[in-house]
């Protein structure tokens, strides 16, 4: 019997002057989709290093995580459970550094914006557009609540 194995991964919801930073990524399909800053945790990387590392090689900004959103589980249409980790950072430098392969560019976008891009079905996920909303509604979490060693 094989042991399932969820995927643990971490996003981060970037907000500067009323924008999110996403990220435009192509995945050889007709279009490309919109993402937060996101990726998989490596071994022995701890959550919120995690999230510093994978907005910098997606988007190319170094930033500061301040707090946690949550814990998002969600089952993909391939059967691959995520479990995926989000935080909230503040935007401190915008780094001149190659961005990973599949993402075509960072962007500063506003929620009409993003909204647009979720009705037209160009969102990675449903998470992407809940993060937003969770985050403007207010629910944040200190970053003790995570107990890593």
């Amino acid at each position: 019997m094989k042991r399932w194995s969820p995927r643990v991964t971490v996003a981060s919801v970037i907000e500067r002057g009323g924008r999110y930073l996403l990220v435009e990524e192509d995945h050889g399909g007709p279009f490309s989709l919109y993402n937060q800053p996101a990726g998989h945790l490596e071994p022995g990387e701890r959550l919120t290093d995690a999230a510093v590392r994978e907005t910098r090689e997606e988007a190319g900004w170094q930033v500061a995580i301040t707090d946690y959103l949550g814990l998002y589980i969600f089952t993909a249409a391939d059967g691959l459970v995520f479990h995926s980790h989000a935080f909230v950072g503040l935007p401190l430098a915008h780094l001149d550094s190659a961005l990973d392969k599949s993402v075509v560019a960072a962007h500063w976008l506003t929620l009409d914006e993003i909204d647009d891009l979720h009705r037209a079905k160009r969102l990675r996920s449903p998470l992407v557009m809940q993060r937003i909303r969770d985050l403007r509604r207010g629910q944040c979490f200190p970053l003790d609540v995570i107990r890593e060693r």
